[in-house]
């Protein structure tokens, strides 16, 4: 399954994920540290879909927001 939605180009992008130590000052401590940062990818949250291209049926892989957005037409 492709990491793209057909209809609006949606890809995986990337971040960083963040290891944090310590006691937040609120709580009583001397503040959170950040001991480590690795890269991670954030991916679409894409769904299988059968749309209704002209006279015909195809099954594309479209984002949850394009769903919800009613830029396709099931069929």
């Amino acid at each position: 399954m492709s990491k793209f939605c057909s209809i609006c180009g949606k890809g995986p992008s990337s971040g960083m994920s963040i290891v944090r130590r310590g006691m937040a000052k609120r709580l009583g401590g001397v503040g959170k540290k950040i001991v480590r940062s690795t890269k991670r990818r954030f991916l679409p949250n894409l769904k299988k879909v059968r749309v209704r291209i002209g006279k015909t049926t195809k099954n594309i892989v479209v984002c949850t927001k394009c769903i919800k957005s009613d830029r396709i037409t099931r069929g």
